[in-house]
């Protein structure tokens, strides 16, 4: 027989508070029997109880659920369970309807090992470094002197003083950000992850650097977190990992665009020592002087050796060669414009000379006349002329007039 449905709710017609509680009690109830991971980040056992209470926090963000299981769980799974272990266990949700809150109720619990940790550590490197979160060619060069550097560490620790010290020690006038927020347990990843987005969205801040002193596995958990390293991976911020010391490897390691051995190591690598870039400079200036007394020397020396030469030690004599040359060339053109005028001159001579032997002139100067007609005509026979004609006689100094008779 079938329950009849309860209306929908409306403005008229309300559900009593009891309804709203019995039903997400229903829908909760729907989920079952669910296998848990998360951290421990409370744990409450009352003296003369037989329920322990947890807290069951998310180690990637910031969500917790209260866990309660029966003391007798507690102890078969997991007797020696701490504040800040990994745990699985096998829970159902339920909703308290008194007081409107949700919880786990947990039939199994077992603590995650060392072995676990380092396997699921090992599945998550190959799946991100599948991914390229590893990959060497995306890492950013560090800027050669950063305007100000962004820190992330724990408050007051012996990471943070390593540092500072160091760093100003290297270049006393660096800039720092610093950020303190728990570097263990369950609420470290989150704030990392926020204190990385205040830094990387500062743009005073040329790099980041996360530090750590060493610790145990269970320790430096928080910098292989997932999350942690997928944030690491998106900032435009180059970040350096210092982590623990030379023999810890965190994944953070991987994903960061510098890996630091050590706090200490940082410091060597975001900026350069001063006294050593003071002692490169002053090794540089004098290979400079020395290479600019070489070149002055060389040109010396070839200076010297150009002023040596004839040309340049007594530069008249180039002069004198050439005075030489040229009145030499001016004198053999003289002689050949002389003798090809004298020769011009006699072939002048010869040609009048013989112009003037056949000229009429001279025929003329010997005796001889011409005479011609008005009209210019030359007359050479008796019968061309007649009687009363008149004729121009030119004689070889002057012409006359005559008439045919």
């Amino acid at each position: 027989m079938t329950q009849p449905e309860t209306p929908k709710s409306s403005a008229d017609e309300p559900w009593p508070v009891r309804v709203v509680s019995q039903k997400l009690s229903a829908w909760i109830a729907k989920l079952g029997w669910v296998w848990v991971d998360g951290q421990v980040a409370q744990i409450s056992r009352r003296p003369g109880a037989s329920v322990v209470f947890l807290t069951l926090r998310d180690p990637s963000a910031d969500l917790s659920l209260t866990v309660t299981a029966h003391r007798d769980v507690l102890d078969a799974g997991a007797p020696e369970l701490a504040e800040g272990a990994r745990v699985t266990m096998h829970a159902k949700p339920e909703f308290y309807p008194a007081r409107g809150s949700l919880s786990l109720r947990a039939d199994e619990i077992r603590q995650v090992g060392l072995g676990e940790l380092l396997a699921r550590l090992e599945r998550l490197k190959k799946l991100l470094g599948a991914e390229g979160l590893f990959a060497r060619e995306r890492k950013r060069r560090l800027p050669f002197l950063p305007q100000r550097v962004g820190l992330i560490t724990g408050r007051a620790s012996a990471a943070e003083r390593d540092v500072l010290m160091n760093t100003r020690r290297r270049w006393p006038s660096v800039d720092f950000r610093v950020i303190n927020v728990p570097v263990q347990g369950p609420t470290a990843v989150p704030q990392i992850i926020d204190a990385m987005k205040v830094l990387d969205n500062d743009e005073t801040v040329d790099v980041i650097v996360i530090a750590r002193g060493g610790g145990s596995v269970e320790d430096l958990l928080p910098f292989s977190d997932e999350a942690l390293c997928r944030a690491v991976f998106g900032c435009r911020t180059p970040v350096v990992s210092a982590i623990g010391h030379e023999t810890d490897a965190p994944l953070i390691d991987y994903v960061a665009d510098v890996r630091a051995s050590t706090p200490t190591d940082a410091a060597k690598r975001i900026v350069p020592d001063l006294a050593e870039e003071t002692t490169l400079i002053q090794q540089a200036r004098r290979r400079l002087d020395r290479a600019v007394i070489t070149l002055v020397d060389r040109e010396s020396h070839r200076l010297e050796s150009w002023r040596s030469r004839p040309v340049l030690a007594r530069p008249e004599v180039l002069v004198d060669q050439r005075e030489t040359e040229v009145n030499a060339l001016r004198d053999r053109a003289t002689r050949s414009l002389d003798q090809r005028l004298r020769r011009a001159d006699d072939d002048l001579r010869h040609t009048l000379a013989r112009l003037r032997a056949l000229s009429p002139k001279a025929t003329l100067e010997r005796g001889y006349a011409i005479v011609q007609r008005p009209d210019g005509h030359v007359v050479r026979a008796a019968d061309e002329v007649e009687t009363g004609d008149l004729l121009r006689v030119r004689l070889a100094d002057g012409e006359l007039r005559a008439e045919v008779q």
